[in-house]
């Protein structure tokens, strides 16, 4: 099974710069948007709506902004919107399809570099999030939540670590929460689970010459149940072409 997560920063953008061309010839099984900056309406182009794919969108009420979509081929035997709570949906920050005992996700974790209330909004849906991790862990099921999750979880994950100790996405309690998520709380990252190398990122920012020199962060992940982590095969980050400031995660599973 072949899952891809991508921050498109911008669905219409992705499709003007090939995204959809490339997703042809890719044949995943599943894929995860986030930041679709689109509401369903301004989707009218056929290639929004692939036909060997079941497309769902959840769009942030404001327009052009946030946003989440998942694409299967297999249609989903339930599909939830939202996760819940008014503020985080409103920004169209989660969807999840499950198929069977396998749940997929597609999660976007909001930024906290723009000014110190999101910072704040950041830390309080961490905290609110631990719970619902902790719940879908024991539920018994296969979870795979796919998404940018805003946070480099350690040194490897970064270029500029010295640098950037003081950054959103860097801080010291982002960082505990995430040694939290893949310790105690006994979730994968499933990249790490078959990729140790360094300089393995997923985003690179816009400016000076980041992406030339390959100075970016990794921030997006597949978070994997523990029952799913001796079924992870290979993955990939694939940069070949640019479709967005992030490049597709691509896991393959063994199920």
């Amino acid at each position: 099974m072949k899952i891809v997560s991508i921050n498109i920063n911008g669905i219409r953008a992705g499709e003007r710069k090939g995204f959809f061309k490339w997703m042809e010839q890719l044949n995943a099984d599943v894929l995860c948007f986030q930041e679709i900056k689109a509401q369903e309406e301004q989707l009218v182009s056929d290639a929004f709506w692939p036909k060997n794919y079941h497309c769902y969108y959840h769009p942030a009420e404001k327009k052009g902004y946030s946003g989440v979509a998942i694409f299967s081929k297999q249609k989903p035997d339930t599909l939830t919107k939202g996760i819940g709570w008014p503020d985080f949906d409103a920004e169209g920050r989660f969807i999840e399809a499950t198929f069977g005992d396998l749940c997929v996700s597609s999660i976007y974790m909001p930024s906290g570099s723009s000014k110190e209330e999101r910072q704040l909004f950041k830390y309080d849906l961490m905290e609110r999030l631990i719970p619902v991790l902790r719940e879908k862990q024991a539920d018994g099921k296969k979870h795979i939540i796919c998404g940018d999750w805003n946070i480099a979880h350690k040194k490897i994950d970064i270029k500029n670590w010295r640098g950037n100790q003081k950054n959103s996405g860097f801080l010291p309690e982002e960082r505990e929460w995430m040694d939290e998520l893949f310790g105690t709380e006994g979730w994968g990252d499933a990249f790490r689970v078959v990729n140790q190398d360094a300089d393995q990122y997923t985003w690179w920012s816009n400016r000076g010459q980041a992406w030339a020199n390959n100075t970016g962060w990794r921030i997006d992940y597949q978070v994997i149940s523990s029952n799913l982590i001796p079924h992870v095969h290979q993955a990939s980050i694939y940069k070949d072409e640019r479709f967005s400031d992030h490049s597709p995660l691509i896991i393959d599973y063994d199920m």
